[in-house]
């Protein structure tokens, strides 16, 4: 919208040319999420104590959870109002792939906003029920990728790119294409879904997740940068990098009053649409194995409850103390602060291997 503005105004005053530089606009979109976080967080907390949307806690969980009850939750309505208002003002409007971000991630915020709802104002302990939360997931999915697949321009945008082999691209054709978009899409946002259990767990690593993938995004746009990297050039892709500038800023603002001891928490609303703007983006960029690694964190949470589950209903025994994997070490004793800030460096290392495969092709 401001980029338009731009556009018009610096013909009469040339300052205004600045605004054409996407890293600009990225800065200053992260800047006004931010902004917007900080400056509406404190109201809307105060209104969602009001509305007494407190948190319900499991008796069957970590001890120590049990004083977090009645905390405020569907905090992630902030993280989103912060991202769209953000990326609305400072996006290139005229671009496609910023539109179908900002509809998947509407869509499945949209999605945890119902199930969030029913859980904390009807008192419904079950939420959406599962085959619906899975059905309304599965059409955005879905319908994002037959999307990019009709509309792509030239092959690499639906082709399979392994990190580490430069010469390495597959292509996929639609049924593939399409189902692997629905599953990264999906799997991503119930991945973060999965971590999303301790104060701050969850948002720092979608936020330097996001920030890495906005550098993909970058390079990936620019063709110069692309070609000499070895990596898919996306033609239009730069742009995600003023999203996910948004994301990052205002995952810092929400972070300010998610961190422990929680003022909100940020409920399936936040969860499921960051998981499922990143898992987008990382389709739309050509670096779904890249994502599946600077993602450890989602990954290993989300893969532990799949062997819980499996382990219990094959052999009737657990292989952790309890799943999601978070749960496993504060039962073993460890501070809820010391696995949060543990399995935030274990992101920034996974971060950097993945940043890494950029160059190591």
């Amino acid at each position: 919208m401001l980029l338009w503005l731009a556009e018009v105004l610096q013909q009469h005053v040339s300052t205004f040319a600045v605004f054409n530089y996407l890293t600009v606009r990225a800065i200053l979109a992260a800047l006004t999420a931010l902004g917007t976080s900080l400056i509406v967080g404190p109201r809307m907390i105060t209104w969602l104590n009001q509305l007494q949307v407190g948190q319900a806690v499991r008796d069957d969980g970590p001890q120590t959870h049990l004083s977090k009850s009645g905390t405020p939750t569907m905090g992630g309505t902030l993280i989103l109002a912060s991202i769209f208002s953000s990326a609305l003002l400072w996006s290139d409007l005229s671009n496609r792939y910023v539109w179908v971000t900002l509809i998947v991630t509407f869509i499945f915020g949209a999605v945890g906003f119902v199930d969030d709802y029913k859980k904390v104002v009807h008192k419904n302990p079950r939420g959406l029920i599962a085959r619906w939360k899975y059905f309304w997931q599965s059409i955005a999915g879905l319908g994002a990728a037959i999307y990019l697949f009709m509309s792509a321009t030239s092959p690499a945008e639906t082709q399979f790119f392994v990190p580490f082999f430069k010469d390495v691209a597959i292509d996929l054709g639609p049924a593939f294409f399409i189902l692997l978009t629905y599953f990264v899409v999906v799997g991503s946002s119930n991945a973060v879904n999965l971590t999303d259990g301790l104060d701050g767990l969850a948002i720092m690593p979608t936020v330097m997740v996001g920030g890495a993938l906005g550098v993909i995004a970058y390079l990936a746009g620019h063709v110069e940068f692309a070609n000499y990297l070895h990596i898919p050039s996306i033609p239009g892709a730069g742009e995600l990098a003023v999203f996910c500038a948004a994301l990052g800023g205002a995952g810092l603002g929400f972070l300010w009053f998610n961190t422990y001891p929680a003022q909100v928490f940020m409920g399936d609303v936040g969860a499921l649409a960051l998981g499922a703007a990143l898992g987008i983006i990382a389709v739309i960029t050509r670096h779904e194995i890249v994502l599946f690694i600077m993602g450890g964190v989602f990954v290993m949470e989300t893969v532990s409850v799949i062997l819980q589950v499996a382990s219990f209903k094959l052999t009737g025994k657990r292989i952790f103390r309890m799943a999601p994997l978070h749960h496993h070490f504060e039962l073993k004793g460890w501070p809820e602060p010391r696995v949060i800030v543990r399995f935030w460096i274990i992101t920034v290392v996974l971060v950097l291997a993945g940043l890494a495969t950029l160059k190591l092709r």
